[in-house]
């Protein structure tokens, strides 16, 4: 009961502080709706982006991902804080020169409307069908698991996580379609204050229990028990083989924090660039700490529960279950319901930016004002909002656990979107018919790669092997790793092959008008004169990990 009371406290609280900062925001505008009027800070920009990327999807399928592979899986954590400086350094200033609100807005002063619109529609795909229904599910799992919710109301597994999903969705909307971004924002910082508190004492006090009172005890045991654990090179059957850090790794990377809508909307309703570039180092150098977070207590749980537990992606639950006082059980999850609520809501909101800006003036309604665009929008996010609820419950049936269904889904759209983005803002000449092509072809020929190429080659493989009479399972695992090539390498072959195709569309019919980037007198596009000297010691951070371990 203390449980429920301080989780149902704590978020009454955090949507009280919301309304009160918001409620001289003009939310019928589209600047107070989908920019906040430009009004962020970078402390609020960075604890946005936090908590935009730091849901229940990232910390229970990062757990669970370690729970069975250990220290490699911290790649995706710290190659962020490199892919998040190239986007400070190199694409900020790009995009805030223009003075944009989306990212397709981008592609069609580059590129055409119809680019734009295939960006856009891509980019809304990937919200409902990938994105926003792993955030539900992971939370839902979270929520059922931490607080035994099948025993509590003698139901299925199955039905509570249907319950959860669609209250944690309603509320959800209630933030998003109704608040407007400065909403979303100003509970992001409050609760990445508290996840990263809270998050912080998951390890510490699974630790305690290991070393019957002392951390240092408990992660000397924990080290010296599961050494394998603690191996940063993943090996060719693993799923982060090493090679792949260098290849699809670092462009998903890149995409995520350079190009995706959802995490540049924070940053475009910075004040200046200069805020805008201070708000995403200071999000990379917490990035780089984020494994203690999101990988440390999978590891803690794997030793705790000797490895016995009947869904990887429970991992992080069940230890928060088993190690945190019950006093603080409540407050953890209402800031895990926060960051839940976060990453839910920001996806909602771009997605109604995105069909508002993008597709209901070009196709539904030319002459709509910016009421009618924000009312659209609103309408919108809550059709994607009840598909991604209706889609959310199935993804328990995922077989290589949330955080691989998230990253092998989203490869299908990653690769093209960072493409055609990357040539719009480095050439002048590549046609729009160069990037219409990329963004159909380029998702079609990933996803033959990977729902019949890769299943074809692997399988026969297998095959062959079991008719040589090879039966050992690990001799198998990497028969059938060797013969074909894995997502993330597939991510990177197809991207070359991307920027090849735009840059022949180029040179065989360049553009007409050469493009010329617009300059914005919105806001003050001033670089941060730091932010070249802190990039420098954030990558040398990220870097020495990869030498300790």
């Amino acid at each position: 009961m203390l449980s429920i009371i301080t989780f149902v406290g704590f978020t009454a609280l955090v949507a009280i502080i919301a309304w009160y900062a918001t409620r001289k925001t003009d939310e019928t505008s589209a600047d107070g709706f989908y920019l906040a009027g430009r009004s962020l800070g970078a402390l609020t920009i960075a604890g946005s982006l936090l908590l935009t990327n730091l849901s229940a999807e990232q910390i229970v399928g990062l757990n669970g991902s370690a729970f069975k592979e250990g220290l490699m899986v911290m790649a995706w954590e710290t190659l962020a804080a490199i892919a998040i400086i190239f986007g400070a350094l190199f694409l900020l200033p790009k995009y805030m020169s223009s003075g944009i609100t989306t990212v397709p807005e981008f592609i069609e002063t580059r590129f055409d409307k119809q680019t734009k619109a295939m960006l856009s529609l891509l980019f809304l795909i990937a919200y409902a069908i990938v994105l926003l229904p792993t955030i539900l599910y992971s939370g839902s799992l979270a929520f059922s698991t931490m607080f035994d919710l099948p025993e509590l109301f003698g139901l299925s597994e199955n039905a509570v996580i249907w319950i959860c999903v669609w209250s944690i969705g309603i509320i959800g909307v209630i933030y998003a379609i109704f608040g407007g971004l400065k909403a979303v924002a100003v509970s992001d910082l409050i609760n990445a204050i508290g996840l990263l508190v809270g998050g912080l004492l998951i390890p510490v006090f699974g630790l305690l229990l290991i070393g019957d009172g002392s951390v240092s005890e408990g992660l000397s045991i924990l080290w010296n028990s599961n050494p394998e654990k603690f191996d940063m090179r993943g090996e060719v059957d693993s799923s982060i083989p090493f090679g792949t850090l260098f290849t699809g790794m670092m462009l998903a990377q890149i995409y995520y924090w350079g190009t995706n809508q959802s995490i540049l909307q924070r940053v475009f309703a910075a004040k200046s660039l200069k805020e805008g570039q201070k708000g995403m180092l200071l999000a990379a150098f917490v990035k780089f700490i984020i494994p203690i977070v999101v990988v440390l207590p999978g590891i803690i749980a794997w030793h705790v529960f000797d490895g016995n537990l009947e869904n990887a992606d429970q991992a992080y639950p069940a230890l928060v279950k088993k190690v945190l006082p019950t006093a603080f059980i409540g407050f953890f999850a209402a800031v895990l319901f926060g960051a839940v609520l976060s990453s839910f809501n920001s996806l909602l909101n771009s997605s109604a930016t995105l069909f508002g800006f993008d597709l209901y003036k070009q196709y539904f309604n030319r002459e709509a004002t910016e009421k009618q665009t924000v009312k659209a929008g609103k309408r919108f996010g809550l059709i994607v909002a009840a598909v991604s609820m209706l889609i959310a419950p199935f993804i328990a049936n995922a077989p290589d656990g949330l955080f691989s269904y998230i990253q092998q889904s989203l490869g299908s759209l990653s690769v093209p979107i960072l493409a055609v983005v990357l040539v719009g803002v480095y050439t002048k000449k590549v046609p729009a018919v160069g990037a219409k092509i990329v963004l159909s072809v380029g998702v079609i020929l990933y996803l033959v790669s990977l729902i019949f190429l890769e299943p074809y080659f692997r399988g026969a493989a297998e095959a062959q092997a079991i008719a040589d009479g090879i039966t050992n399972a690990s001799q198998l695992n990497i028969i059938k790793a060797e013969a074909y090539p894995h997502y993330l390498h597939v991510m990177g072959i197809l991207f070359v092959f991307n920027i090849i195709v735009m840059l022949i569309a180029g040179k065989l019919k360049p553009k007409k008008d050469e493009y010329i980037p617009k300059q914005t007198d919105i806001i003050d596009i001033t670089p941060w004169k730091h932010a070249i000297t802190v990039s420098i010691i954030i990558a040398i951070l990220v870097l020495a990990t990869y030498f300790v371990f």
